[in-house]
């Protein structure tokens, strides 16, 4: 039998910047990836293509899946041959029940990995401004789980007391017994007045941090409405907290951005400023059905003036065609190259080419205008074609500019977009809850797809979110729907509607 292999992985308390190289290493690999409710889905956006996703999550009190379930399906997966990513929240040995899978792993003969991660324990209260130890205030630390019953336990901190030493206590998955875990250490000895600090959604944009004495901080946090997931710190450390927050002073603090793209770089300032990106890729690209007019187009390259490229993933797949027919840079001797937006160019590079031509403004109206000054270089007389490698949705703008100015366009599909649905109920759970404060678009395309997934429930869950667009078109698509475009740059880049959501935030 063909046995896999299963990771187990720590993916951290929930801003994605905290997993491991190696535990995005092992989401790569994976084949199959099993994950919790906690997990940020940004990390699935590093799974590859084909991936299989299986929710196994737990979210008030409600079990996706049992624990024996997960089992199951971990060796079922592994049996199969397949390489498995079990993504877990925080530590997978930190009251994770990650010693219960590997145990049934080992059991089944079956290889596997521990990936750790960091841990709520030390994470959430860092991003509060709270350190666990202290040089001059507290020399350990205590980790307890809150859940258990804890009426029936002697004592919660007997060490404590008999090592006479500074201590820092940490309750997780606390809420449900705050009062009793409170009223026992109070009982046991802890003077009502030691710190406290109950800390809600630790390391995302919904932290709340709520802090008191522990003689009133069960109090406190029924009054502020914690609910799970949340934890209890307990000791002289809180009281640092006033000098050593700086997570909830980044200037974005607070705002889920969603990205309906595939993510690049240009967007990660945002998760720098304090963001958190929840990437749903309203489109995604796939190879022609039928490559017979992209063939042709590229059997013939050397009849064309220009190659008009007008995103990146037109080079993409142009170049991928081009030269799985056995072509190479030569063949495009004397070609000019044309690029829509510096992204575009970028792209252009990586094949060893530099454009010829990019407008300042990025768009196919500009572009065309720009080949109207260059038809001159090639002469009256001289009949003059243009290749422009397109998606199947392409709209005809620039086509029939071109065939005014008298040059010859041949525009076949090099690239077909669909629609994904991967993780949908995720998104839409965040839309309802008012969890997603800006919605970014970089096309209608973009944006049509996201209102068909939504559906009828596109106008209530859009209401309080601020859309972000990139392009005219695309404003007239959202505003042509009956939406408000809050924020959308002069120049149609990334980068530049990237820094006009930081000045609209801090505007407000």
């Amino acid at each position: 039998m063909n046995k896999g292999k299963v990771y187990l992985v720590g993916a951290g308390p929930g801003d994605a910047g905290l997993i491991t190289l190696k535990g995005i290493r092992a989401i790569q690999l994976a084949d199959c990836i099993v994950y919790d409710f906690h997990i940020n889905p940004r990390l699935l956006t590093y799974a590859k293509d084909g991936a299989e996703f299986i929710y196994a999550g737990k979210r008030g009190g409600h079990h996706e899946m049992t624990q024996d379930e997960i089992n199951r399906v971990l060796v079922e997966k592994a049996k199969e041959g397949k390489i498995v990513c079990r993504l877990k929240g925080g530590d997978p040995f930190v009251f994770g029940r990650g010693g219960e899978e590997v145990e049934i792993l080992y059991e089944e003969g079956i290889e596997f990995e521990i990936i750790p991660g960091v841990s709520s324990v030390i994470a959430v209260p860092a991003y509060a401004g709270i350190p666990v130890t202290h040089r001059k205030i507290a020399s350990a630390f205590t980790v307890i789980t809150g859940n258990e019953d804890l009426s029936k336990q002697d004592r919660i901190f007997t060490h404590i007391r008999a090592s006479n030493a500074p201590e820092t206590m940490i309750f997780l998955m606390c809420v449900k017994n705050l009062d009793t875990i409170t009223s026992k250490l109070i009982q046991e000895g802890l003077k009502p007045e030691t710190p406290s600090a109950i800390i809600r959604w630790g390391t995302r944009p919904e932290q709340k941090i709520v802090t008191g004495t522990i003689s009133e901080i069960a109090h406190l946090a029924k009054e502020h409405k914690i609910s799970p997931p949340a934890i209890l710190v307990i000791g002289d450390v809180v009281g640092l907290r006033e000098k050593l927050n700086w997570y909830e002073k980044k200037p974005l603090h607070g705002h889920r951005v969603l990205i309906t793209r595939h993510l690049t770089d240009e967007y990660l300032i945002l998760e720098d400023m304090g963001a958190e990106l929840f990437v749903f890729p309203t489109i995604d690209f796939l190879p022609p059905e039928d490559f017979t007019d992209l063939d042709r187009a590229i059997e013939k390259i050397g009849d064309y003036s220009f190659i008009v490229f007008p995103s990146p993933r037109a080079v993409k797949f142009f170049f991928e065609r081009f030269l799985s027919l056995g072509k190479d840079m030569r063949d495009l001797k004397g070609v000019l190259i044309c690029a829509v937006g510096r992204e575009t160019a970028k792209n252009l590079k990586n094949y060893g080419i530099n454009a010829d031509i990019i407008p300042e403004e990025y768009n196919s109206e500009a572009m065309a205008k720009l080949l109207k000054v260059e038809i001159y270089r090639f002469g009256q007389n001289e009949k003059i074609r243009a290749l422009y490698p397109c998606s199947d949705i392409a709209l005809k703008g620039f086509s029939e500019e071109m065939e005014k100015a008298g040059i010859q366009v041949d525009a076949p599909i090099t690239y077909r977009t669909v629609k994904p649905t991967e993780h949908g109920k995720r998104l839409v759970r965040f839309l309802r809850e008012g969890k997603i404060t800006i919605a970014t678009f970089t096309s209608p395309s973009s944006f049509n797809n996201l209102i068909d997934i939504l559906k009828d429930d596109a106008k209530k869950m859009l209401n309080e979110v601020a859309i972000a667009v990139i392009g005219k078109t695309t404003a007239k698509a959202v505003e042509g729907a009956g939406y408000k475009v809050s924020i959308m740059p002069e120049k149609s880049t990334i980068k530049d509607m990237v820094e006009a959501i930081i000045r609209w935030v801090q505007q407000k």
